[in-house]
C-alpha cells in the first residue's frame, strides 16, 4: 500500500508543475496495472517422495508412502485418464465412456472410498474440510472442479490435449476457485 501511495504522491507533483492530463491518465493507468495481481495459479512443484509422477503414458505413479486411499485414487484416475470429455459422463456408479470434470472428480473420490455418489461442480464447494489438504485437494468453482492428487493435476481441461479426463503437471489459474479437501488427506 505504501507504493501506491508513494506513485500517487508522485503523479501529484507532477500535476503541480503543469504536467498534461495525458500523463496523469496515463500514470493512473499504469498504477492500477501495478496495483493489480492475477489470480493464484496451480503449478506442479515435485518434492521427492510427496509428489506423484506422471508417465510418458500419461499414467501417474503415487508415491510410495502415500496413504492407501491416495494410492486408489491415482489408481482411478489411471483409469478413465484418456476417456472423451463427455458432459454429465462418471455420474453413475459405473465406469462410463466419457467423463465431465465433476463426474471424473466424483468417480475418483468414490473409488477412494471418500464419497458417496456423485456431485456437480458448484457442491464440491463444500465437500469435505476448507484449504488445501495435505495429500488431495479439490478446487472447485460453480462450473468446475479439478484435483490435485499427491501434487499432480488430474483435470478436464488446460491439459494441452483435447478436452477430457487426464493427469497434468501444466500450470492452471486457479481464479475463483475454493481449495476443499477430504478430512484427514
Amino acid at each position: 500500500m505504501g507504493a501506491v501511495l508513494e506513485n500517487c504522491l508522485f503523479v501529484a507533483e507532477f500535476l503541480e508543475k503543469g504536467m498534461s492530463a495525458r500523463f496523469f491518465l496515463l500514470s493512473g493507468l499504469l498504477l492500477l496495472l501495478a496495483g493489480c495481481s492475477g489470480p493464484p495459479w496451480y503449478e506442479y512443484r515435485y518434492v521427492p517422495g510427496r509428489t506423484a509422477v506422471l508417465q510418458r503414458d500419461g499414467r501417474a505413479v503415487a508415491p510410495p508412502a502415500a496413504p492407501p486411499k491416495v494410492h486408489a485414487a491415482i489408481e482411478a484416475g489411471n483409469r478413465i485418464a484418456g476417456l472423451p470429455y463427455l458432459r454429465g459422463g462418471g455420474h453413475g456408479v459405473a465406469e462410463a465412456r466419457g467423463y465431465d470434470c465433476s463426474g471424473s472428480a466424483s468417480y475418483i473420490l468414490r473409488s477412494a472410498g471418500l464419497l458417496r455418489g456423485s456431485m456437480p461442480s458448484s457442491a464440491f464447494r463444500s465437500y469435505g474440510e476448507p484449504g488445501e489438504g495435505e495429500w488431495i485437494t479439490l478446487h472447485a468453482r460453480k462450473d468446475h472442479v479439478f484435483l490435485v492428487i499427491a501434487g499432480l493435476r488430474f483435470d478436464t481441461g488446460w491439459t494441452r490435449a483435447p478436452e477430457g479426463p487426464q493427469w497434468t503437471t501444466g500450470p492452471r489459474p486457479l481464479d475463483d476457485s475454493v481449495a476443499r479437501h477430504p478430512r484427514g488427506l
